[in-house]
């Protein structure tokens, strides 16, 4: 019996491992394949006879995606953008969050399922009434758009905080009223700290969707203060033929990925303990 029970349990820890390979091998093929691919020749790359590995490895891709474009400086342009949007996005929604889920008032459980319809609502109806609003305000070709919808929190990252403050125990601010707190200082001093999970989790959310997002620069922003997704979208090309380089665009997004992939690994612990416990409580 014992050896039946040991022997069943090392097939499942045998499927189990094998199923995580594949599913392994399936995200990481795309990236695996970017990178041979920026490996190869303009010629090759162009050729309609499609091959696995390069003939002839071509490193220099790597050094003309970061000199054919002011690589540094549109890096730069979207960490202005994407921390300062993702910081702000993460704060708001946190406090929409907890007055949703501790606060009690006539009227909340409506409001709350208006929030998650407005989240429902196609982002592309929206851009073209926000660009005439940012027009008229001359706020096109600033960063100050990004700096407004991080004001105005999300619908989605409100509702995980709701969800993750609605399973707290009501001792907490029980405790913290009779000693004289008001709502703001309960927030900030006991439910902000036990959201951590959370908070790790909204911010690389929200940092991913500006870091992304080729769209909304495209529109809003010229061509100096662009982000590095828009510029490498446009800039990558023969200097002589003005035709689009895909190698070196190959290349380019190694270096574009990166940035995500190091803010991921910072923060994994906490956002696989956020998505996981937001879950918590209706």
């Amino acid at each position: 019996m014992t050896f039946g029970t040991r022997a069943d349990q090392r097939r499942s820890r045998f499927l189990t491992y094998t199923g995580l390979i594949l599913l392994a091998a399936l995200f990481v093929a795309p990236v695996a394949w970017n990178f041979l691919y920026s490996l190869k020749s303009a010629a090759e790359s162009a050729s309609i006879n499609v091959h696995l590995l390069p003939q002839h490895a071509q490193w220099g891709t790597y050094k003309q995606a970061l000199t054919l474009i002011d690589f540094w400086q549109y890096l730069w342009n979207t960490l202005l953008i994407a921390v300062p949007y993702a910081t702000l996005i993460t704060i708001t929604s946190a406090l929409v969050g907890f007055g949703f889920a501790r606060l009690r008032a006539r009227g909340r459980s409506g409001l709350f399922v208006l929030m998650l319809a407005t989240s429902m609502v196609p982002q592309i109806l929206t851009v073209i009434p926000t660009y005439v609003l940012f027009t008229r305000i001359h706020l096109v070709n600033t960063r100050w758009p990004w700096v407004l919808w991080g004001l105005a929190a999300s619908p989605f990252l409100a509702f995980l905080f709701r969800q993750f403050f609605a399973s707290l125990p009501a001792e907490l601010e029980d405790a913290a009223i009779l000693d004289g707190c008001g709502w703001l200082r309960i927030f900030a001093r006991i439910f902000l700290p036990l959201s951590k999970p959370v908070l790790a989790t909204s911010f690389i959310l929200s940092f991913t969707w500006v870091w992304g997002d080729f769209f909304t620069p495209e529109i809003f922003l010229n061509n100096d203060k662009t982000t590095l997704a828009v510029a490498m979208g446009n800039g990558y090309t023969d200097p002589v033929t003005d035709t689009p380089l895909s190698n070196v665009l190959a290349a380019g997004t190694m270096f574009y990925v990166l940035p995500v992939l190091i803010v991921f690994f910072l923060a994994q612990r906490s956002f696989v303990r956020g998505v996981a416990t937001t879950g918590l409580k209706g």
